[in-house]
């Protein structure tokens, strides 16, 4: 009898995921991405990714010794932030600029705030921002090495090709779209930042972190579905699918849906929240996308997001278990 009233303290579900697991489960599955950036850019996308992985590590580590808290560079969290931020820039993004938006994502958006687990925003995204608004001119500059994409575009051998990304010739007007268009942009072989181009392979890595279970489908479903329903309506393309196939290819959209978005710190932890948070990231990423000045707008989407998770989650928690809600103000 005493065996089968044997009582042990919370937690009573236990699982063996640990935030190291996580962090390199999420590593393995933007490894796609990353190795097809590289393929598509050449070995300065390549040497871009190092050197952010790289200083991300070493801001934490010194930080962390310098004010002699616990080292956790071994989590793997600040490797991953740096591939986010790498693959967040273009491949000819200077490198001492890349330098300074790794410690701004380490030190400033980290770890100031009481390090991983107390951030308000992503730091990658964080970070990201913080170089677009220091360098603009050279966050939006994109080119092609000698490199498979380029080839397929040109049918040439070719230095490099300087231009803007096919978002942002949509949505000025320039490029004609067509369907073959669309298939380069999902294959990847087409301008823009390091990890954003291909949409198979963030897809690949998408689905690898749904089958581990590391991701939920809400906040990815919602947001791509809400942004689709948005862009439909106010779009000015009508019921074009073409065009929406090109918005969901292009940019940062499927790297921040299914990557980004879903970070555990910040993100809501309860269902009805992430569903809320997935419709706020899509029609935030709709209006700056249709009626901003930029062809982009995931990034800031994301990050105003990430402020609203607070409130989100006051007004989502559920009803604990056997307790009744408050009926006419008692």
């Amino acid at each position: 009898m005493s065996n089968l009233l044997n009582i042990s303290s919370s937690p009573h579900v236990r699982s063996k995921t640990s935030t190291k697991s996580i962090m390199y489960d999420v590593l393995l599955a933007l490894a796609p991405a990353a190795l097809f950036g590289i393929f598509n850019f050449g070995i300065r996308a390549l040497v871009l990714i190092v050197v952010c992985m790289a200083s991300c590590v070493l801001s934490e580590y010194i930080w962390q010794k310098a004010m002699g808290l616990p080292l956790t560079v071994s989590d793997g969290s600040a490797a991953l932030t740096g591939l986010f931020l790498a693959l967040n820039l273009s491949s000819k993004f200077p490198i001492w600029m890349a330098i300074i938006g790794s410690v701004f994502a380490i030190i400033i958006v980290k770890q100031l705030f009481g390090g991983l687990g107390q951030n308000f925003m992503n730091p990658a995204l964080g970070a990201r921002c913080f170089l677009m608004i220091s360098f603009a001119g050279q966050m939006t500059s994109f080119a092609y090495d000698k490199a498979v994409g380029l080839k397929y575009l040109s049918g040439k051998q070719l230095d490099a090709i300087s231009g803007a990304t096919p978002l942002a010739m949509i949505k000025d007007g320039s490029m004609n779209l067509d369907w073959a268009q669309v298939l380069k942009m999902f294959l990847g072989t087409t301008g823009g930042t390091i990890g954003e181009t291909s949409a198979l392979c963030l897809l690949i890595g998408a689905a690898y972190l749904l089958i581990r279970k590391v991701i939920s489908w809400r906040i990815p479903v919602c947001y791509l579905a809400t942004f689709a329903v948005f862009y439909l309506i106010f779009g000015g393309h009508g019921f074009n699918l073409m065009y929406l196939a090109a918005e969901f290819c292009g940019g940062g959209l499927m790297l921040g849906a299914f990557f980004m978005a879903t970070d555990y710190v910040t993100s809501p932890i309860t269902p009805k929240g992430q569903i809320v948070f997935g419709i706020l990231l899509g029609v935030l990423t709709g209006i700056f996308r249709i009626f901003g000045a930029s062809a982009e707008g995931v990034s800031y989407a994301i990050i105003i997001s990430n402020l609203m998770v607070p409130l989100i989650e006051k007004v989502t928690i559920p009803v604990p278990f056997g307790k009744e809600g408050i009926k006419d103000g008692k």
